[in-house]
């Protein structure tokens, strides 16, 4: 049975050492790459209007993940209220921009962590997690007094800050980032920040560094690795083939990566002509051949249906 990474932490005595660093990070804000500086110790919202405590939107055994992730039993979905990015186009508008959700206490936090592995789910995967690191830190060592022993996922926009990733090396299994944009142009019109591409190469580097290429046990459950997500959008936007010539030169030939072809104006999207359609079936195609053609081989390929609502 593969044992997760941060029981060795726990048992050593060194997650205590990284929840102080990263709490301390929250008296004038440096969690992600904004470092906002706000004193969100003592409850100042950040860019992200998240204070001292994390809000929580949701939790459930999620099915419609990757395949590794998913299994029989489906991954152990908590997804934070909030986000350090706030994509125009957001298909969690009313969680991100919204704010629905409510304050969760580490007691809180950990006791779904628990709930969850009772249910089966094979891991613990945090949705926008990059805001709330301090929190999640601190509910740990909770949940694994009380039998957390399954792998965290770590599912963010991709827009971390590498010196805080840091503080989680040895604490998540998997990494699970979205790249959205090359360009960093292309990247502020639409979400609103500058260096957006910079940083998460940064970060995608960094978690490579830590967990390496994805690693399945026999059965096809993802136990430690990278898994690259990257939704393709219309009229090429996304930079597709130079995110997939990236990974496969300078992170790894191995990544496993979902190019994803869910993309429909959702948000504020429609307040771009160029966003304002749904993806065509033939530029998904187009740019899984794009990510071959860059050099990468490992491509999730699991065919999901969608419900469009009217």
């Amino acid at each position: 049975m593969y044992v997760p990474s941060y029981i060795a932490l726990y048992s050593q005595g060194l997650l205590d050492e990284r929840i102080q660093q990263a709490v301390e990070m929250l008296k004038e804000c440096r969690v992600c790459p904004r470092e906002c500086l706000a004193g969100r110790s003592v409850g100042e919202l950040g860019v992200c209007r998240t204070g001292r405590r994390a809000e929580l939107s949701s939790y459930h055994a999620h099915f419609g993940e990757e395949e590794p992730l998913v299994g029989r039993n489906g991954s152990g979905t908590i997804f934070i209220t909030h986000c350090n990015l706030l994509c125009s186009f957001c298909q969690n508008y009313d969680i991100s921009h919204e704010g629905r959700g409510h304050e969760a206490s580490p007691d809180v936090l950990a006791g779904l962590m628990i709930e969850l592995k009772i249910r089966g789910c094979h891991n613990i995967n945090f949705v926008t997690p990059s805001h709330v690191i301090p929190q999640i830190l601190e509910a740990l060592p909770i949940a694994i007094e009380a039998g957390l022993n399954v792998p965290l996922v770590y599912n963010s926009g991709g827009y971390d800050r590498v010196e805080t990733l840091r503080l989680l090396d040895g604490v998540f299994d998997i990494y699970m980032p979205d790249f959205k944009f090359w360009d960093n142009a292309i990247a502020e019109r639409f979400m609103g920040v500058k260096d957006y591409a910079d940083r998460t190469r940064e970060a995608v580097k960094e978690m490579h560094r830590q967990v390496g290429d994805l690693v399945m046990n026999e059965e096809g459950i993802a136990q430690r690795g990278l898994l690259v997500r990257h939704l393709v959008m219309p009229e090429g936007l996304a930079g597709t083939y130079d995110i997939a010539r990236f990974l496969a030169e300078e992170v790894s030939s191995d990544t496993y990566i979902n190019v994803m072809g869910q993309y429909r104006p959702c948000g504020d999207a429609g307040q771009w002509p160029e966003l304002s359609r749904p993806l065509y079936v033939e530029e998904l195609n187009q740019a899984k051949e794009l990510a071959r053609k860059a050099g990468l081989h490992r491509l999730d390929d699991r065919r999901r249906t969608f419900v469009l609502k009217f």
